[in-house]
């Protein structure tokens, strides 16, 4: 029961990181990096600094 539990927890925010990883271009398969400890840490460090693809697709708001 309480791994069930830890399973159904554990679900919820890795399907809401595959949803900002799809939005910004990335592949959503790159949130399994957040099961690997210290991997997670350098992947989080890795997206904040990279160009996202979406990003550069988008045309200049005008304000």
């Amino acid at each position: 029961m309480v791994t069930l539990l830890g399973l159904v927890l554990l679900t919820v925010p890795i399907v809401m990181i595959a949803r900002v990883l799809r939005r910004a271009g990335f592949s959503p398969w790159w949130v399994l990096l957040v099961l690997v400890p210290l991997v997670n840490l350098v992947a989080l460090w890795v997206f904040a600094y990279r160009r996202w693809p979406a990003i550069d697709g988008e045309a200049p708001r005008q304000g």
